[in-house]
């Protein structure tokens, strides 16, 4: 099924294409707001971007990277971006890597890659390079973000070689400028944080991304008045393609989180207007904010009347008034946030419809990195706080052999899907099938096209009498309880029986149960778990009894998760 888009957009070739266009139209514009080590901000115009671009591919050239791989490792940040794009239009293909990977895994992707060299950022990066380049025969240059000079032939510096770069260009060498760009060959190659299976590396190219970057403004309003705060990590497509191309398209401002814990922060200091996120984070936001009301009984009646007189002035006379009614929780995210895009994860409605009645826009989306990455959000003015969105506009998406509650495997067909799998033909011809891609996701679709995610195929639970149990739907249910933090469901053989029951590991959130007990010191195992084992009693009255959970543990370390937050259940 598709959808026409709603806002209008320019067509760009390639990502070298877009990045002209936009140096033109916005040229004088800020491209990225950036923190200096005074704690002061500076301006990189879109014009001096580019200008940076062009230096840097123009070295990359000179160093003999015409047409190979180059794997790019560090945090958010502007070296990242422009590495990025001088990588992409004109030298070769870029190799993102998460740098949260232990550096033998680090290891292992920069062999199977192929990559002929590594941009990356800080010391302890640099000394563990230095400790396994030995084993890297295929790795001939070591670029330093942050080294001031270079260290030897092979460690060098990115700031010297920008100067480089800047250099030949003032001396006329045009090879990178000029270069020719094939929109439909691989340009990077992104290995996914999958959560059910160890990493593959998706071949994604310019046709791809650009695809995706068009279809995603069609849908949603983006424009050169916007900003926004980097905070997930950019080695991900999700990102990548929203947080950071999709906004050069459009002539946006980038800012940069410096850590989680300084969100914040970081959000009352660059005031943006957009915020691209998942789940966790603004459930965590939301939870705080009731969380603070309810430490002072006359700030928690405030916050209900707030909402009782916003709702009734927003739905019964079409008068928005919550962000002057909510104006502290507006202040402490900046002030002009008027968009958040939550992906990667579902999002508990709850959260959703609790956060719009605050005056806080959220429009969540669907996507995976084989399809560059999104495939579906909720748009402008028509969305479904419990749904996934609508299909973007030039994607065909169709529910597989769906069941008798319109359940099936979501299939996705267009020129955002990827090539496939790099050097797994195996593994590319298991997912795409006659042009499609197999998701592997379930879900169903409204009659308006509204897409539902149930859960993973992989992980689908099946009792014997052929019930399907989907781990994230009871895990969602798990987790509405404010005494929990996050959840784990599996299927599990009852030895005396041979049934397969639904088991649960649980992480309880101590802090609440102890305010809950007004106790000083932490509740003891048997308290916490008798009050768990009443919460899942409860949740469980709420479900079918074939999904009811009827085996459960704690534990006190939260889950190993992908950096955008998913739980790996490959290693639970």
């Amino acid at each position: 099924m598709q959808f026409p888009p709603i806002h209008n957009v320019r067509n760009i070739k390639n990502l070298k294409d877009m990045l002209e266009q936009s140096t033109k139209f916005f040229a004088d514009k800020s491209a990225f707001y950036i923190k200096c080590e005074d704690n002061s901000y500076k301006e990189i115009t879109y014009a001096n971007f580019k200008m940076d671009i062009d230096a840097l591919g123009t070295v990359l050239l000179e160093l003999g990277f015409k047409n190979e791989s180059i794997a790019l490792i560090g945090e958010n940040r502007y070296e990242w971006c422009a590495s990025y794009l001088s990588i992409v239009n004109g030298v070769g293909v870029v190799v993102p890597l998460d740098r949260e990977l232990p550096i033998q895994e680090i290891q292992n992707l920069l062999v199977s890659s192929g990559a002929n060299a590594i941009i990356y950022s800080g010391k302890i990066l640099h000394d563990q390079l230095k400790q396994i380049s030995p084993n890297l025969c295929n790795i001939r240059y070591y670029i330093n973000m942050d080294l001031l000079q270079h260290e030897d032939d092979n460690f060098l510096s990115y700031k010297v070689l920008l100067d480089r770069g800047r250099q030949l260009l003032n001396s006329g060498i045009r090879n990178y400028i000029d270069a020719s760009i094939d929109e439909k060959v691989m340009t990077a190659l992104i290995y996914t944080s999958g959560t059910t299976d160890y990493a593959k590396g998706v071949m994604l190219s310019h046709k791809n991304i650009c695809t995706n970057i068009i279809s995603v403004t069609s849908s949603l309003h983006i424009d050169s008045n916007d900003s926004v705060l980097s905070i997930l990590p950019l080695h991900h497509t999700y990102e990548c393609t929203a947080g950071f191309l999709t906004m050069i398209y459009n002539g946006a401002t980038i800012s940069f989180n410096e850590g989680l814990k300084y969100i914040g922060k970081n959000l009352q200091e660059t005031r943006p207007t957009i915020l691209i996120s998942v789940p966790l984070i603004l459930e965590n936001m939301y939870k705080k904010i009731w969380l603070q009301a309810k430490k002072k009984k006359m700030l928690l009646m405030k916050l209900k009347l707030g909402l009782c007189v916003s709702n009734i002035l927003y739905n019964i006379f079409k008068i928005n008034l919550r962000k002057k009614i909510f104006r502290q929780i507006h202040e402490n995210v900046g002030g002009r946030l008027r968009l958040i895009i939550s992906g990667a994860a579902g999002i508990e409605p709850l959260v959703s419809k609790g956060l719009h009645s605050f005056g806080l826009k959220i429009r969540q989306g669907y996507g995976l990195t084989e399809a560059s990455p999104i495939v579906a959000v909720n748009r402008d003015r028509v969305f479904r706080d419990d749904s996934a969105g609508l299909p973007l506009p030039g994607l065909d998406v169709k529910i597989n052999n769906p069941d008798d509650d319109g359940l099936g495997e979501i299939l996705v067909k267009g020129d955002s899907v990827m090539l496939g799998y790099y050097n797994n033909a195996a593994a590319t011809e298991s997912v795409l099938k006659n042009g499609w891609l197999h998701t592997g996701d379930i879900a169903r679709m409204d009659k308006d096209g509204f897409i539902y995610i149930t859960g993973r195929q992989k992980n689908v639970i099946v009792t014997k009498n052929g019930k399907n149990i989907f781990p994230e739907e009871v895990e969602s249910y798990i987790n509405k309880s404010p005494y929990i933090v996050e959840s784990l469901v599996v299927g599990k053989i009852e030895e005396k029986t041979g049934e397969t029951i639904v088991s649960a590991q649980i992480v309880p959130d101590t802090d609440v149960i102890k305010a809950k007990f007004k106790m000083d010191s932490t509740p003891t195992d048997d308290v916490i778990y008798k009050l768990i084992k009443s919460e899942i009693k409860n949740i469980n009255k709420s479900m079918p009894l074939y999904k009811r959970i009827t085996d459960i543990s704690l534990r006190e370390m939260e889950f190993s998760k992908t950096t955008t937050k998913k739980i790996k259940r490959y290693l639970a």
